[in-house]
């Protein structure tokens, strides 16, 4: 039977908060280039000049292959579609709560291309596949066979800063209204001129 990866299997494990993002509230985002889906490369510091949302995933699955029960052993591993869904599906409420979304992993462009069409998102997914980002903000990781791949987390940026972290996310299909959750909590004045 080929998985859904739209739904998140019982019983994974959680995983715990390491401290590894203990150091990015308050940092400077850095002027690093990334690609993107929509067929750019773009800057990240400009992108953090304005309220943005960068949720950050290990790596998406592809339809009708299974990732295995190791994938599913890793604390935190699956659910990078349910997130992305989650994200495209409440878009609309970022956008009323002036915050750009984008996601961040460190796959292939190709690779990040054909899943955002697959899932119909609408905002677009950065590639860190040369880590420049994960090295310069010191983001954390994990190693899956050859890949190095990151945690799940949320980063919200203002102002060129990470002003809030939400690590570890679990499960991932909650990343989404958490990050709306906190932005409402910041009574809408993310992305309004502050005097």
């Amino acid at each position: 039977m080929s998985p859904d990866l739209h739904q998140l299997p019982p019983n994974l494990p959680a995983p715990a908060d390491d401290g590894a993002c203990d150091h990015l509230p308050g940092a400077q985002v850095p002027s690093v280039r990334l690609q993107s889906t929509a067929g750019r490369w773009v800057d990240l510091a400009e992108i953090a000049a304005r309220p943005a949302v960068f949720f950050v995933y290990p790596r998406t699955g592809e339809p009708g292959r299974a990732a295995g029960p190791e994938w599913d052993a890793i604390p935190g591993a699956r659910g990078c579609t349910p997130q992305s869904c989650g994200f495209r599906d409440v878009h609309s409420e970022f956008a009323r709560l002036g915050a750009f979304v984008y996601g961040l992993s460190t796959q292939t462009t190709e690779y990040q291309r054909e899943m955002a069409e697959r899932l119909h998102l609408t905002y677009p997914i950065l590639s860190d596949a040369s880590l420049a980002l994960t090295r310069a903000l010191r983001l954390p990781t994990f190693r899956y066979g050859d890949w190095t791949l990151l945690k799940r987390l949320s980063l919200i940026l203002e102002r060129t800063r990470i002003v809030h972290v939400i690590y570890p996310v679990f499960p991932s299909h909650t990343d989404a209204p958490a990050v709306a959750a906190w932005l409402r909590t910041q009574g809408g004045d993310v992305g309004k001129e502050k005097r």
